[in-house]
């Protein structure tokens, strides 16, 4: 299984690697960002456990990375997730945000992952916490609703006026 699930990784990694396109059009035209995992070679009906996912942009900088307990197909559209841990990076490929969800939704066409049970979203200054939330991948914009709570850690640098 360990195995199976290894060759899934890889297959997506070559899959979602970036390719050059044809056509001459000018840097940043036409562009449309990759975002995430797209062709999850997973098929329907199917559990995968342990399941590691990059998310690369169109100029092969990791964008997040899913890695999820349980993933499961369950049509064409959408793959349930369960344990699911997703960590954004920033333009530099430095962690950025980690977001749990203990069940998630992938909907492939839209690229949004939602989440009906709660979920928390950690920064290494904030933490967010509320009872369902959606994720677009495409715009990297989340919504939590309901019981959402907030701490902000390292509140002192947040009162600092900038000199100028």
């Amino acid at each position: 299984m360990v195995f199976v699930v290894g060759v899934l990784c890889l297959a997506v990694a070559a899959a979602q690697s970036p390719s050059p396109k044809a056509g001459g059009k000018g840097k940043g035209e036409g562009k449309k960002k990759n975002a995430a995992p797209a062709g999850i070679p997973l098929p329907i009906g199917q559990e995968a456990k342990g399941l590691v996912l990059p998310d690369y942009d169109t100029d092969g900088k990791l964008r997040a990375r899913f890695e999820a307990g349980t993933a499961k197909r369950v049509d064409a559209e959408r793959i349930l997730f369960s344990s699911l841990k997703m960590t954004t990076f920033t333009p530099e490929e430095q962690p950025d945000l980690s977001i749990d969800m203990p069940q998630s939704t992938l909907h492939m066409t839209t690229r949004v992952i939602s989440s009906e049970e709660r979920t928390t979203i950690t920064r290494t200054d904030f933490s967010i916490s509320g009872d369902k939330m959606t994720f677009d991948t495409n715009s990297r914009q989340g919504t939590l609703v309901g019981n959402v709570k907030m701490v902000i850690s390292g509140s002192s640098t947040l009162m600092d006026k900038p000199t100028e």
